[in-house]
């Protein structure tokens, strides 16, 4: 019971640190974000790098998209223009996988320290950069907490069985990355937790991929919610989000084992290695699609406009 409490009190950790880092994030740049959102989609590669800047800057694929999802709602993009943020979200998205394997343990206290000293400040951009800072130092103490954990748990009886379920099953697996994306409502806390467990010998790295291919659907949660009640194009914008992830994962899903044996070549810690295979997939399942962007949205279109 302690160890559950722990588990969703480090999750609530991970949440709110994320929520900081993009608050102040956003609050430094949200005018220039939204301004080159609206301006520089005309054609989809460029939505692709946009989309990929915006996402790595407010370190949230699923904010973005609500983002985009209100501006479609709102007449400053139109369906069309959205594909190519689409795509973008998807390969920003793993900056902060990334980011969360560096090591910075002994800078957690001094970042909490000079986040807070900031994030009282009067002046907008300070306390904005205090909030990042904050958001940043609780990132890595809820990642510190989750490798914690797991070294705890794996022993116990009852993780064992779920794990060993999960360890035989690829299905189960993704199914269990899309549950807990959408019941957390973040593709990066999920892919954390999951970092802690391979980082404790809890995990095989082939489960961990399953897991974190199943969180790139759950993800599509948020963008759906957000284009309820928001017209037409609204929601061929989150349809369209939630085919690109799917079709990516079901593309992929035959090749977990490839990837893993990609990964463990690539680098030797078992949390990098699934941050390099999140690259890796997001990077080719968007760059597959951009050459036939404009058709993929004609299908949404022909499927959805009713």
């Amino acid at each position: 019971m302690v160890q559950l409490l722990l588990f969703f009190l480090l999750i609530g950790l991970f949440i709110y640190g994320m929520t900081l880092l993009r608050s102040g994030l956003f609050n430094l740049s949200a005018d220039s974000l939204k301004k080159w959102l609206a301006v520089m989609t005309n054609s989809p590669w460029k939505g692709l790098v946009i989309g990929t800047i915006v996402t790595a800057v407010l370190q949230s694929s699923s904010a973005v998209m609500i983002i985009t999802i209100g501006m479609v709602a709102a007449r400053m993009l139109t369906f069309p223009q959205t594909i190519g943020i689409i795509l973008g979200t998807n390969i920003g998205t793993t900056f902060t996988t990334e980011l969360i394997t560096f090591n910075i343990e002994s800078y957690i206290i001094p970042l909490a320290a000079a986040g807070s000293i900031l994030a009282v400040l009067k002046k907008n951009s300070m306390r904005s950069t205090g909030l990042a800072l904050l958001g940043l130092s609780a990132v890595f103490a809820a990642m510190r907490g989750f490798e914690y954990l797991a070294g705890l748990v794996k022993d116990n009886n009852m993780v064992n069985h779920w794990l060993l379920t999960l360890d035989g099953n690829y299905m189960f697996a993704v199914a269990a990355g899309i549950v807990l994306t959408a019941i957390i409502q973040s593709s990066t806390a999920t892919t954390g937790i999951i970092m802690g467990f391979l980082t404790a010998g809890a995990m095989d790295l082939d489960t961990g991929i399953a897991i974190m291919l199943g969180s790139n659907i759950g993800t599509c949660v948020d963008a759906y919610l957000a284009s309820i009640g928001s017209g037409k194009e609204a929601k061929l914008t989150a349809f369209a989000h939630i085919w690109l992830n799917c079709l990516g994962v079901a593309a992929f899903y035959p090749f977990i084992h490839a990837l893993a044996v990609f990964g463990q070549s690539a680098a030797g810690s078992p949390d990098v290695q699934l941050a390099h295979i999140s690259v890796l997939f997001n990077v080719i399942s968007s760059l597959l699609v951009l050459p036939v962007a404009n058709q993929f949205g004609r299908f949404v279109i022909r499927l959805h406009d009713r």
